[in-house]
Parts: structure tokens; sequence; C-alpha cells
């Protein structure tokens, strides 16, 4: 008899184990409470195309796919940039979301999987400590395991019980509030942009601006929500230091939500894993989390198919954490460290960091295989005291960098310390404790 698996929500990683699963002959459905052809915003995502050949998926096709421009950093105060140099090799990919939920599903169709869409989900069904299925709007619907991939708000996580030892919230200044819009040109365009400002407005947050064949992206992300209104006035800032773009919105001005914080402390259960922005797989100092996630489709099932002749049980499926954070998640974790700072830091300390050059271009170009903070950070001795001088002449920037190293050294630890093999009870004491290293 096949093996039922429950996919909760079309995310990313979650199609991605989908077609994998169904590949190897297991009876997969994914439940998806948007339409059939309506998943997704309306925007452009950029991922790593390495991703693709590990998950087995056909590569694009030519016309759906662009390359990411290299991103010019601004200071708080607009007056000193930061310009990327990716190298070609490490160049993501570019495409409308729209597009990448079409390659996926398509592929998840290929491979077997089915699909139930207008379907709300609301809760999991549990038997003690173990998942057995999903409640939703269309009824109840059970399975051997359940891979939670709805999201950052997934009502299969929140509603997990105490005894899962599974975190159920995000948490404070892991959220980022989004609105992102595609706005009319206002001149032609001598020459493509990508232009991020970080605290803009002297905000706690960040902005960009980035051209595209008909529209100008903009965007704008704080840890607290704001209003259409305070967004057009953010656009309006940016339209005054002579960016050029119209008032007119063409496309997309929507608001979402991110998760901008460490992996989850613990993404499985008897009978459940959490996978994409559920388990907050994003990239702490960009909000992408497309690759991650794909990337841990592929590693997720790769342990469903060792654990399908054991029950599916926490003990097995520990494998697919483990494995995730070696291959990320320890590196994001850390990464995660240097978001908190952007909560903490002053404009003025931040122009500062610019314009001291603290920060360069080596440091803020990360292309496709950047995926931790060792990758970031190469200083040589030399460099380093230079940096290191002038962190120590400005008395509040160095209060706060000094936590923000040490709490790295910590996290780094925490995760190189994680469990290999499964107890309850070891586990969950270490999950407290990299918990307690963020707070």
């Amino acid at each position: 008899m096949q093996k039922k698996i429950i996919i909760a929500g079309a995310g990313h990683g979650g199609l991605s184990a989908a077609a994998l699963l169904a590949k190897k002959g297991f009876d997969v459905t994914v439940y998806e409470k948007n339409s059939e052809g309506k998943l997704g915003h309306d925007w452009l995502d950029v991922f790593s195309p390495n991703v693709l050949e590990m998950a087995k998926i056909p590569f694009p096709p030519a016309e759906k796919v662009m390359y990411k421009d290299n991103m010019t950093f601004y200071s708080p105060n607009m007056r000193t940039a930061i310009k990327q140099n990716v190298a070609p090799d490490q160049l993501e990919l570019k495409m409308e979301r729209r597009d990448i939920y079409e390659m996926l599903v398509d592929n998840c169709i290929a491979c077997g999987v089915n699909f139930v869409y207008n379907c709300k989900i609301t809760a999991p069904i549990v038997d003690g400590e173990r998942v057995t299925g999903i409640t939703t709007d269309k009824g109840d619907f059970y399975g051997d395991m359940v891979i939670d991939a709805a999201g950052l708000n997934s009502p299969v996580r929140r509603n997990l019980p105490a005894q899962c030892c599974i975190e159920k919230e995000v948490g404070d200044n892991n959220r980022l509030y989004v609105y992102r819009a595609f706005y009319e040109t206002a001149q032609p365009l001598e020459e493509e942009f990508y232009h991020v400002c970080l605290l803009p407005e002297g905000k706690i947050g960040l902005a960009w601006i980035g051209s595209e064949k008909e529209y100008i992206d903009f965007f704008i992300g704080r840890f607290e929500p704001f209003s259409l209104e305070e967004a057009r006035q953010s656009a309006q800032f940016f339209r005054d230091t002579k960016m050029p773009f119209g008032k007119e919105v063409k496309r997309g001005g929507q608001f979402v939500q991110i998760p901008l914080r460490h992996p989850l402390s613990l993404m499985v259960c008897d009978g459940y894993a959490a996978i994409g922005d559920s388990a907050f797989m994003t990239v702490p100092v960009t909000g992408n989390g497309i690759a991650n996630s794909i990337t841990a489709g592929s590693l997720l099932a790769q342990t469903v198919v060792r654990a399908a002749f054991k029950g599916f049980c926490a003990a097995d499926l520990w494998q697919y954490q483990y494995n995730y954070y070696k291959a990320l998640g320890a590196g994001t974790a850390a990464l995660a460290c240097v978001k908190g700072l952007l909560t903490e830091i002053a404009p003025e300390e931040l122009d500062y960091v610019f314009e001291k050059g603290i920060l360069t271009s080596n440091e803020m170009t990360f292309g496709a295989d950047t995926t931790s903070i060792a990758a970031i950070f190469k200083l040589s001795p030399l460099d380093a005291a230079r940096r290191g001088k002038h962190i120590a002449a400005n008395g509040e920037l160095l209060k706060k960098l000094l936590p923000v190293g040490a709490k790295i050294a910590k996290v780094t630890a925490l995760t190189a310390s994680m469990p290999k093999t499964w107890n309850k009870e070891r586990v969950c004491v270490w999950a407290q404790r990299y918990c307690r290293a963020f707070r």
C-alpha cells in the first residue's frame, strides 16, 4: 500500500518535496487555499539556478528567465554608495513568481502529484504527539505524514500541541512587513539600476528601487506595520532624490509579510515536518528563501524515503533538520545575528559605517551560493585592523557591534552542537538554548 503524504500549502519547498516523493511512488496530495494558476504574489523573485538540478526540476525556458542585476547600496543619508560586483557564475536567476510556481506545479503534475485548490487549512489533526492529517473547510484529510508548507502564519504549525516543542510564532522583530509595487517609468532609462537603501528616512527597515523592462520596482520593508499612505510617502521620498519613476501603479501594490529570522529551532515531530516560510528558511539579510526552500525539499524527500518503513517518527525525520542545518541553517542562523543589528543601529551610525569603509563592496557582494556569514566577511589582518580602528573611534557603534560578534560566536557554537541523533529531551533542551541566544 502506498504511503500517503499530505503537503499543507503550495510553498516552494513543499512542491519540491512533493515532486520528488511522487516520483518515488508515494501518494502525494497538495492542499492549497488559492485557486489554480493564482499562486504567489504579482512580482519578480530571484534564486540560485543551482537548486534546480538538485531538485531535478527542468531548467525554465530562456524567454522566462533573466539574471539579477548588481545592486547599489546607499547609506541612510543617501550620500555614500556601495556597488556589488557579483561574478557571472554567481548571478541569481530572476523570474516572475507566477512562472516559478508554474514551473514547480508542472513538474509536480509530471511526477504524479495531486492538487486540491481553494482548500483553506485551519488546523492539524493530532493523535497524542503524532500529526495524522489536516482540518480544512472542505473536511478532514488523513495521511501517513504532513509536510507543512503553509507559510509564515501556518495554521498547522501554530496549532500543534505544546508537547511537540515546536515554536508557534515568528517572534518580535522577526517579521518584515512589506509593500511592493511596480510603478510607471517617468522618463526613458539610460541604464538599468537597482538601488537599495538601508534605514530609509531614518526608519528601521530597508527599501529598494529597481528598473525593469516596463516598470520601476519599488519595495519597502519595515519591522512594524505601516499604511498605504506611508508607503506612498516613502515612494515620494525616493522620487525627490531624483530617482525616475512615476506615480501610477501598473501592477503589484501588495502588502505581505516575510519571516526575517533564524531557522525554526525544531522542524519535526511524529508525522510532521515544516519547510519553507513555515520553518523560517529565508536568508535573514535579504528575505529571499526560494533557493533554501527548494534545497530543503530535496533534503526532506531523501529523509522521508528512508523513514517510510519506520512510520515517519521524529527520530527518523530528525535527519532532515540535521542535514538542513549543516547545509544551510547554521549559516543563516549566524546571519540572523547581523540582521538584528539593523533593528538597533542608528541611521547616523550606519552612515559612519558606509563613509569609513567599515562595509565595502566585498561584504555587500553576495551571489547565488552565499548562505553564510563566513562567505561574506573575508578580511585580511591589515584590513581588519583598519576597520577595527574606525569602529573603536565610535563608542556607540562599538557598544552595539561587540555583542553581535559575541552572539555570532554563541550561535555558531550552538548550531555545531546540535544533536546528531534524536533524543527528545536532548533535542528540546538544545532548541530552548538556541532560541534564547536570539532574545
